[in-house]
């Protein structure tokens, strides 16, 4: 009886520790069953692993996963984390971690055009393909998500509508499935409403339907239409207006796999670094991409420092950031008569000719704080048109409105040197102009020279044409790739500054000094360039729907542009030639990217010989491909050995020879010649130096030995292989890194 009780009262004991201590979320990755995870008994296998229950403190599993990751999201002490972490079949417990948001003419911009004979409607502007958005969900009643010409959801789709009594809009033919996750969802009822803008901007970029007369308080006037405007959508909102949870995002991609989806467009940043068996996303998209889906991710916005690039894994698109030719214009003129051009979305409605003011630059005192208008004196400020230095991407409004509480009459924003020439059009609440640190250094040294400094802002509205165009913004992450620096990231630029596109109401900036509300909004990052991928994407595999990621991947790459519209190298922030670390492949070209002649293709087994090169381990392999694998019997391969579409030659004293496989997807009979564009710093020869083809989807091999022609050179060396037919340029970069890269 002794005994009876002392159980008793230890396990009374035990839940009240365990009460008493504060529970956390965390996502516990397992084993996986040799069953293959069936049925209904996943979230029982699940349960097994928890410990006994010790006190209600609301559901302690969270998500079961299923599809991308073997394991489930639960709720345990620091005691039964510990417990679980030495259980048989748990690999790791990940805490709880948020991941930041990476926040019309567009399509024209990159050859979409209307017409019978244009290519968007040969193209079918990517009807039948299903695109997921893991975002902070959808504003369902604007007009962008209208299914006017729509066909219906296709027989495979396999996934549910959340939205209840919404007014107005809710699932049709364009959005076809939308979901809410974890804190995103707010509660089990909460329907996957944007509360944000964010969902709502990338989902009509990816696939919004055209809707005339769209515009932001008349500028950028236009049809707005999304890359893909007859694709469908389903939303997964696994975002809150400021963050997203790693267990709500694996519980998204894992229903998006389930439901059927066919692209997935992931404008969410990484911690950058982390080694593949680490990181949950790059886990569950290999999932995703064995089950054939397409999955478009940002690069981040921590440029332009190097080595900052996320969402690298290899079977991922990873995208960067993009000017295009327009901008939303205004003008500076100094009292000495010195003019300099700028951006700003505030464009007011009575505009003149401007008058000049009194000009004056805080930051000439040497504070950090006056610099950037953080501490401001409001007799020193009050009726002026006020210079402040860029605080950081998202605070240019709130500057403003400092500025504006003090009594300023007008701000120019001038930028950091790090960056260079890039402006964006903000939402101001006052007159002002974002310029380049070139000429915000100059418009300082006026201030300086002068005891009664002036300065006029006025506003020109949209301009067509601007110049150079495209360009890569500041903020768009650099490779090279920490976690594998032999594969080039990113892999793509595409546009992403100052795009037009659907908006939710309710979030800040969407309202201007008088109060009127928008329905599309203007906002950059690499957030906006990656659903424009995800529509190209779309677009591909509508018209090529047996193609593999891998395919639709190198089709994209191999035919982009490395020259802007007025034939010279595209350029960097400051107006550099832009390194394929800043780049990647170049900027996207749709058009081409739908015939481009020669894919080279990737599948499952490929990866592994990759992964098992890549020098984690058996068990690091089987954490990202729930196989076991032993890579002592796995031919592993190196980084550059991977069939990918860029090369990074890692030259020391010896040269390296890599294989390629490119297969045909063009004409059957067609011979392509390899042409070389590199320094002479280095020597490029390919074995066979033509391949000949008969049929469509015959695969060729080829050799490609790169070598130092003299010297060893300290600095990075880049150049193409081009193989050249009569109908295509299948270009590829080869990217030998300085001899010591930042990793």
């Amino acid at each position: 009886m002794r005994s009876f009780l002392f159980v008793v009262v230890s396990s009374a004991l035990l839940a009240a520790v365990a009460c008493a201590q504060e529970r956390k979320n965390y996502v516990v990755h397992l084993e996986p069953r040799e069953d293959g995870n069936a049925g209904d008994s996943v979230e029982l296998w699940h349960r097994s692993f928890l410990p006994e229950a010790a006190g209600g403190d609301g559901p302690r599993i969270i998500y079961s996963y299923s599809h991308v990751l073997s394991g489930f999201a639960a709720r345990l002490t620091d005691d039964e984390a510990e417990a679980m972490r030495k259980k048989e079949g748990c690999i790791r417990l990940y805490p709880e971690e948020f991941l930041p948001l990476a926040t019309t003419h567009s399509p024209g911009f990159l050859g979409l055009h209307l017409g019978s004979d244009g290519f968007w409607s040969r193209s079918g502007f990517g009807r039948g393909v299903v695109i997921g958005l893991l975002d902070t969900g959808i504003l369902p009643s604007h007009p962008s998500f209208g299914d006017a010409g729509m066909p219906p959801p296709p027989k495979k789709w396999k996934g549910t509508c959340e939205f209840k009594a919404i007014s107005g809009g809710g699932c049709n033919n364009k959005i076809i499935g939308a979901r809410a996750f974890g804190s995103a969802a707010v509660n089990a009822t909460a329907p996957p409403v944007d509360d944000a803008g964010h969902g709502t901007h990338t989902a009509s970029t990816a696939a919004g339907n055209f809707v005339e007369n769209a515009d932001v308080r008349g500028n950028a006037h236009g049809t707005a239409s999304g890359m893909a405007p007859h694709a469908h959508l389903a939303i997964y909102k696994v975002c809150t207006r400021s963050r997203c949870s790693i267990m709500d995002i694996i519980a998204g991609l894992d229903a998006a796999v389930k439901d059927g989806v066919d692209v997935l467009s992931f404008s969410i940043g990484a911690s950058p670094g982390a080694p593949f068996n680490y990181d949950l996303v790059a886990i569950a998209t290999f999932k995703a991409m064995e089950h054939g889906i397409f999955v478009s991710s940002a690069a981040g916005n921590d440029g332009p420092i190097a080595a900052t690039v996320g969402n690298g894994a290899p079977w991922m698109l990873t995208v960067a950031a993009g000017t295009m030719d327009r901008a939303i214009r205004t003008t500076v003129t100094l009292g000495n008569g010195q003019v300099f051009d700028g951006e700003s979305l505030y464009q007011p409605r009575n505009n003149t000719a401007g008058r000049q003011l009194p000009l004056v630059f805080p930051g000439l005192n040497g504070d950090p704080d006056s610099r950037d208008c953080s501490s401001l004196v409001e007799e020193e400020v009050s009726g002026k048109v006020v210079l402040c230095e860029s605080r950081s991407l998202v605070e240019h409004v709130e500057q403003g409105q400092t500025v504006s509480a003090y009594g300023g009459a007008g701000m120019i924003l001038m930028n950091k040197p790090a960056e260079g020439y890039t402006t964006f059009a903000d939402a101001h609440v006052l007159p002002a102009s974002h310029v380049s640190y070139a000429a915000g250094s100059k418009i300082a040294a006026y201030i300086k020279s002068t005891p009664k400094p002036t300065a006029s802002v006025t506003f020109k509205g949209t301009v067509m044409g601007s110049s150079p165009a495209p360009s890569v913004a500041f903020f768009s992450s650099r490779g090279p790739n920490k976690a594998s620096p032999g594969v080039l990231k990113p892999d793509i630029t595409g546009p992403g500054m100052n795009i037009l596109a659907a908006w939710a109401p309710g979030e800040m900036h969407t309202e201007f000094a008088d109060g009127v509300s928008l329905s599309f909004f203007m906002e950059s990052g690499t957030s906006m360039s990656t659903p424009h991928l995800s529509g190209i994407a779309a677009i591909i595999k509508s018209l090529h729907p047996t193609w593999s990621p891998a395919a639709i991947k190198s089709a994209i790459m191999t035919s982009s542009d490395v020259a802007d519209h007025a034939g010279v190298p595209i350029k960097d922030e400051q107006y550099r030639s832009a390194s394929f670390y800043t780049m990647g492949a170049g900027y996207v070209n749709p058009s081409r990217a739908v015939d481009p002649g020669l894919v080279y293709d990737l599948h499952t087994n490929d990866y592994i010989a990759y992964l098992c090169g890549l020098g984690i381990g058996d068990d690091g392999v089987k954490e990202i491909t729930h196989r076991r694998v032993s890579c002592a019997k796995v031919k592993a391969i190196t980084e550059a050995e991977l069939n990918y579409p860029s090369l990074v030659a890692k030259l020391l004293s010896q040269p390296i020879t890599v294989h390629r496989i490119v297969t045909n997807v063009g004409k059957a009979n067609s011979v392509y010649t390899a042409v070389v564009d590199m320094p002479k710093d280095v020597a490029v020869t390919v074995h066979p130096p033509v391949l000949h083809f008969s049929r469509v989807y015959e695969k060729q091999s080829f050799t490609v030995t790169v070598r130092w022609a003299g010297q060893p050179a300290v600095a990075g060396v880049e150049g193409n292989l081009k193989w050249v037919s009569d109908d295509h340029v299948v270009r590829s970069p080869i990217m030998v890194p300085p001899a010591k890269a930042v990793v």
